[in-house]
C-alpha cells in the first residue's frame, strides 16, 4: 500500500484534531475543555481551533501522511523562534509548562510538536515516514536541529526516536491531569540535520 504525504488542508481538521489529541497524549482536549464555549463539546471547540491559522496546533503547521486516499497519520511541526519568548511561566497552564521550558532550552531547532498514526494504520511504518518528512523540512528550513517531547512511559515512541538517531537532552516531570496517561518525566530529544544542497 502505497503512503504519501501532502500538506493538510482546512478540510482535514476533524481528523487532526483527533490525532493531534492522541499525540498530545490527551492534554490537547484537557486545554480545549477550558477553553471552549459554554455548552460546545471539546472536540467541535479543537476542530475550530485546528482550522483556524492562529496556533501551532493550526492545519497550516500540518502534513498528512495518506494511504489510498485516507489519512493514515499526522505530523505538526514548525521552527521554534529564536530567540524564544516564554512570558511569565503562571500565565501557562500548568500541564504545559515543563513542554514550553523545554522547548526553549532549544531555540531555532525545527519542532516535532505532535506525530501520530491512525490506530488502522499502525505496524506499517507511517510514523517513520512521517519522521522522514520532518527531517526534509527541517533541511529545508535550514534548521540546525529537530527537537522532539515524548513521555518516557512511551516505550515504542521512544525506542523509534533512539533508532532514528534521537538523543535525550533534557527531562521534566509529567504535570498530572484528568485523564493523564502517564507518571514519570517529558523526555526532550534532538537530532542534528543534514542541510539540503
Amino acid at each position: 500500500m502505497k503512503t504519501t504525504i501532502r500538506k493538510a488542508k482546512v478540510e482535514d481538521a476533524p481528523k487532526l484534531a483527533e490525532l493531534m489529541n492522541l499525540a498530545g497524549e490527551g492534554i490537547p482536549a484537557y486545554l480545549w475543555e477550558r477553553m471552549a464555549d459554554p455548552g460546545e463539546e471539546v472536540m467541535a471547540f479543537g476542530i475550530r481551533r485546528v482550522a483556524g491559522t492562529e496556533s501551532g496546533f493550526s492545519y497550516t503547521n500540518a502534513h498528512v501522511a495518506e494511504c489510498d486516499g485516507v489519512i493514515a497519520g499526522m505530523l505538526l511541526g514548525y521552527r521554534i523562534p529564536d530567540p524564544y519568548e516564554i512570558g511569565p511561566l503562571d500565565e501557562i497552564p500548568a500541564v504545559v509548562r515543563p513542554l514550553v521550558e523545554m522547548e526553549a532550552l532549544v531555540p531555532g531547532s525545527w519542532y516535532v510538536n505532535a506525530v501520530a498514526t491512525d490506530s488502522a494504520h499502525r505496524g506499517q511504518g507511517v510514523g517513520r515516514i512521517l519522521m522522514e518528512e520532518a527531517e526534509r523540512l527541517a533541511a529545508e528550513a535550514r534548521a540546525a536541529t529537530l527537537s522532539l517531547i515524548v513521555a518516557e512511559q512511551n516505550a515504542a515512541a521512544l525506542q523509534l526516536y533512539e533508532k532514528l538517531g534521537y538523543q535525550i537532552q533534557a527531562r521534566r516531570p509529567i504535570v498530572q491531569f484528568p485523564r493523564c496517561p502517564h507518571t514519570g518525566d517529558w523526555i526532550l530529544m534532538i537530532k542534528e540535520t543534514v542541510p539540503s544542497s
